[in-house]
């Protein structure tokens, strides 16, 4: 059976969110948001997976005690829905604060192979 294609991009994405999941467990909030910003670009583009991303972008902002990083994931957190309903889903978005919510960015050379499995 051949491999999903889309599985490593996946996996990548369950390993961001554990070493972020592991940060926060560590009071580290500052390395949980640079693994997020990974798992942001690798699981933007599936509902389930971009919510959770900023469900605990969120959490971090509020171990970070970062008022602008909170506001800013409550806004994104309102904007997924409709990000999905319409297609405006920018690639290579990291998902902060301190990015434009609607910016297409560049995408790191290891997540661009991830995401290059033919579906753009």
């Amino acid at each position: 059976s051949a491999m999903n294609p889309d599985s490593s991009r996946i996996a990548a994405f369950d390993a961001a969110m554990a070493a972020a999941h592991a940060s926060l467990v560590r009071s580290a909030p500052s390395e949980a948001l640079a693994q997020l910003e990974r798992a942001h670009v690798l699981g933007q583009r599936d509902f389930g997976r971009h919510w959770r991303v900023h469900v605990t972008m969120l959490r971090a902002a509020w171990q970070l005690a970062d008022a602008r990083e909170l506001r800013g994931q409550l806004l994104r957190l309102s904007l997924v829905p409709l990000g999905h309903l319409f297609g405006r889903l920018p690639p290579g978005n990291t998902g902060r604060s301190n990015v434009n919510a609607f910016a297409p960015m560049d995408v790191p050379a290891d997540l661009k192979r991830l995401l290059d499995d033919g579906r753009g």
